[in-house]
């Protein structure tokens, strides 16, 4: 059996690939193009996608520091889900607190509308990413986590979602669909998949390509600025430069205290055998959580495997991203702890792969984007681990903006909604790493009490927006 320590350093996702990466050429020189996009990742090339799809003629040039799906886009946990910043109700609210209510609304059916266009472009361009649309169970595991969900499915309720859209579970039924242990409750977010980050980044960048965008790879871009972007290898001017660099956003000129940088760390199993399978549950391939305040969050995959991850490595001073944290042995043996007493019967399980990233979080945690026509610059990102979704209506969107197309989607209530800098250090990480400290020893208390811990709960809907 594979332990933790021997697990190979890389993720899952990108180190099965068939054919492996290659990387492709870097930039050669100064060019001119229509459109720059910065970041090889889901925003980046879905507003690549959805360019060259409405106007084939757009000179496009996507430049990326590594290759595509290098960052949060080839190493995620695989959820296509429906939400945005990651807690729907609280979202709801600080968007109507922008717009309306009804506009908030909009903006997460849109995102709902996101998972099953990622399975219709799949489809649509043969992009084999393994999406399976099982929905999300969250568990509720101690009487705190049960009397927050169902607050929460009251407060959905009066928002206006539906019982296809969100529900709650009872005891045995949320066991039907995860038989972990203690198990109170649970809740059923329809509009979700799973699917394979990596396959699914790599085949857009694919078809992009083949579309007609020119992808540079191997180039480090040190600024942009208007209308124009700084790269090693030469410098890029465009109508307009679109900025889709999630968490690295911290190494590009001036941009150190735009999104806060988040570790968060994976294992994967070795395939399991159709008895543990059938012990453990996951019909139809659910993504899967509970309801502690540290997040973790895990899959079943195509191959039988978990995929299990949590956002456990502390902040680091200066929103400093250092590769050796993402393989933090200690942190990814927690992870698998946090495994086994979920599930115990993964306990003799081997662990094939562990990895982990940075994911990007906004200082007001409210995903958003904008278009400055006059400066040529598009924005975007801060998706607060709720990603693959929203990075496709995010491009999308954004392509709309660039092509000055009114649809639906243009109109929407993130559009615009960019967060104030983070604050400087010291303050940074004194408040992360604090909050860090309170929310974890909120859970101990909670599962070992059964009692809630009123305090850091109001501090988790503060940090999480809600």
């Amino acid at each position: 059996m594979s332990t933790v320590a021997d697990a190979t350093p890389h993720a899952l996702w990108l180190d099965r690939l068939d054919p492996p990466i290659a990387t492709r050429p870097a930039l050669d020189g100064d060019r001119q193009v229509d459109v720059a996009i910065v970041g090889g990742g889901f925003s980046g090339l879905w507003t690549a996608y959805y360019l060259i799809r409405a106007d084939p003629s757009l000179r496009i040039a996507v430049l990326e520091r590594h290759y595509c799906g290098f960052g949060a886009s080839g190493r995620n946990g695989g959820w296509a889900c429906g939400e945005v910043g990651g807690t729907t109700g609280g979202t709801v609210a600080r968007y109507a607190e922008r717009s309306s209510h009804g506009e908030a609304m909009r903006l997460i059916r849109a995102v709902f509308d996101a998972v099953d266009e990622i399975a219709r472009v799949s489809t649509s361009e043969g992009i084999d990413c393994d999406y399976a649309k099982g929905g999300t169970i969250r568990l509720a595991r101690n009487a705190p986590q049960a009397k927050r969900q169902r607050e929460e499915i009251d407060e959905l309720r009066a928002q206006g979602f539906t019982g296809e859209e969100v529900r709650l579970l009872d005891a045995a039924e949320a066991r039907r669909y995860l038989n972990a242990t203690d198990v109170r409750s649970g809740i059923l977010l329809g509009p979700s998949a799973a699917l394979d980050p990596a396959k699914l980044v790599r085949g857009l960048a694919e078809v992009v390509e083949a579309s007609g965008v020119t992808i540079c790879e191997q180039t480090a871009v040190s600024e942009l600025g208007p209308r124009r972007v700084h790269t090693e290898h030469g410098t890029v001017t465009a109508e307009v430069v679109v900025r889709a660099t999630e968490a690295y956003t911290r190494d590009l000129a001036g941009q150190r205290r735009a999104l806060l940088p988040v570790y968060s760390l994976m294992i994967a199993t070795e395939p399991l055998s159709e008895g543990v399978i059938d012990e453990i549950g996951l019909p139809g391939r659910p993504t899967f959580s509970d309801d502690r305040h540290m997040v973790i969050y895990g899959q079943l995959t195509a191959d039988d495997r978990i995929a299990f991850g949590g956002r456990g490595v502390p902040y680091l001073f200066g929103s400093r991203i250092d590769a050796r944290t993402e393989l933090n042995e200690p942190s990814h043996r927690l992870i698998h702890d946090t495994l086994v007493e979920l599930l115990p019967p993964l306990r003799d399980a081997g662990i094939t792969h562990r990895w982990g990233g940075v994911l990007a979080i906004p200082r007001n945690w409210l995903p958003g984007l904008t278009l400055n026509r006059t400066a040529g610059i598009g924005v975007f990102g801060g998706y607060v681990g709720t990603g693959v979704a929203c990075a496709n209506l995010a491009g999308r969107t954004m392509a709309e903006l660039i092509l000055e197309s009114e649809t639906e989607r243009t109109s929407l209530p993130w559009v615009g909604a960019i967060a104030r800098t983070w604050e400087p250090e010291p303050l940074r990480w004194l408040g992360v790493r604090s909050s860090r400290r309170i929310l974890r020893a909120a859970d101990d208390r909670e599962f070992r009490t059964d009692r809630e811990a009123r305090a850091a709960f109001r501090l988790s809907r503060i940090l999480r927006g809600a």
